[in-house]
């Protein structure tokens, strides 16, 4: 079966990468009505937004099963394995189902790429496969992560019951905008007639453009802060614990094995999608709470700010916008206590990297400069040149290969004054890719 894998990676690789994009629903269009819409077998719940959708969905599956539900579960990009993108029962599906998806779908592909303009993308196909898959499987419920925008995301064939916006800041400009509000706007099209709009906290411009495109399609609305919202969170051993208010009341005596003020937001905003999918309301009342608890404390969201290794404390995380490691750096500051952390930064070309170096600066003593696996990869020695502005040049060193790198944080943390003490760390951060490749080198499982 390795082999069957490696084959169907092979030519999934060989199609139009995730970063090559013709905005059109055509092709993925084709594909499902050829397979007989599996998309149509099943309710979805979708997450678009900036940071935090792949959290959030994890969540909102969790909670789901948690009521007895079966759930699918579709995002993206991977970390470590591509099977992680296509989930079921809150397991990544085999290398057999995988490679047998591929295989029943593969003829239908071939018949699009021939009638079209474009072949299919890396990223259409693998929505297809999941939809294929889940159809077949079958599920109760489908949480279908957004790849990028919204509007012609190849997920967005789907017209899903509830959709989920968790916060909106600038990434991927060139594609979808040079603001918020547009970029919000094209996030907007997840929402559609009928269906319940969940809104994380966004910024005005950004809430202003999902609101709009509620208003069009008689879409009903759930704001963080007004309908449902964090009440309180206080640090807790291994995360926090989380007093919420739902959209049928309060829960309490939460605990969320994950750091940090943005992974609240992210438990608010997914307790609200599972409300509204199940029809709880301030009529009804809360959902079961032991059953929201309990589904809580199995959260696991890996290479988001994930505790790899002890002493020194290693820990990564897939930040790779100035928005998402500024979450990131406050985390760390809330809920650990470093007297010293040193940084390894790997990040990919066409990102605001200058902007993640600042966020940065105020809590690296140190950092190292590498270069992760991918194609866009900035090369280390210009991540190196943009560092020492930042850092100055006595805090800076490179180490093109990742393995190296982490090694030499390590070295660089043990070394400091106070590692007795246990007050020594390093930060694995800068891109999804260097994340995965981090959890791989270090021996995390997704």
């Amino acid at each position: 079966m390795s082999s069957d894998l490696t084959r169907v990676e092979g030519e999934l690789l060989a199609r139009w990468p995730e970063t090559r994009l013709e905005p059109s629903l055509s092709r993925i269009a084709a594909l499902v009505d050829l397979l007989g819409s599996p998309h149509r077998a099943y309710p979805v719940v979708q997450v678009a937004g900036t940071n935090g959708k792949t959290t959030t969905a994890r969540m909102v599956d969790e909670l789901l099963r948690g009521f007895g539900l079966r759930v699918g579960r579709f995002t993206s990009p991977h970390l470590q394995s591509v099977r992680e993108r296509i989930v079921l029962d809150g397991e990544p599906v085999s290398a057999e189902r995988f490679v047998e998806t591929y295989d029943d779908i593969a003829p239908y592909v071939r018949m699009v790429d021939a009638a079209g303009e474009h072949p299919m993308s890396f990223f259409e196909v693998m929505v297809g496969m999941a939809y294929a898959t889940f159809a077949d499987a079958p599920v109760d419920v489908a949480v279908i992560e957004v790849g990028m925008g919204g509007t012609w995301d190849a997920t967005n064939v789907v017209d899903a019951r509830v959709a989920v916006v968790t916060p909106v800041a600038l990434d991927h400009a060139e594609y979808l905008g040079p603001d918020v509000a547009t970029i919000a706007g094209e996030k907007a099209g997840i929402v559609k007639a009928d269906s319940i709009a969940v809104l994380a906290h966004q910024q005005p411009a950004a809430l202003d453009a999902l609101v709009r495109r509620a208003v069009e399609v008689e879409a009903v609305v759930a704001r963080e802060g007004t309908e449902f919202g964090v009440l309180e969170r206080r640090v807790a051993v291994g995360g926090q614990q989380l007093r919420l208010q739902g959209l049928g009341g309060e829960y309490q005596e939460l605990y969320l094995p994950l750091f940090g003020a943005h992974q609240a937001q992210n438990a608010a905003t997914a307790l609200a999608a599972v409300e509204a999918f199940l029809g709880a309301g301030a009529a009804t009342g809360p959902v079961e709470q032991e059953t929201v608890r309990a589904a809580f404390a199995a959260v696991r969201s890996p290479g988001r700010l994930e505790r790899v290794r002890t002493s020194p404390t290693v820990l990564v995380d897939a930040a790779h916008n100035p928005a998402g490691m500024a979450a990131t750096v406050e985390a760390i500051r809330e809920s650990f206590d470093f007297t010293r952390l040193v940084g390894v930064v790997g990040c990919v070309r066409g990102k605001d990297v200058e902007g993640m170096l600042h966020e940065l600066e105020g809590v690296c003593a140190e950092l190292v400069v590498t270069q992760n696996g991918s194609p866009r990869a900035m090369p280390a020695d210009e991540l190196g040149a943009l560092a020492v502005d930042v850092f100055g040049a006595d805090r800076v060193s490179v180490s093109p290969r990742l393995p190296e790198a982490i090694t030499e944080a390590i070295e660089l943390a043990e070394a400091g004054p106070d590692d007795a003490l246990g007050g020594s760390g390093v930060l694995v951060t800068g891109s999804v890719i260097t994340a995965g490749e981090a959890r791989t080198v270090l021996g995390g499982r997704a």
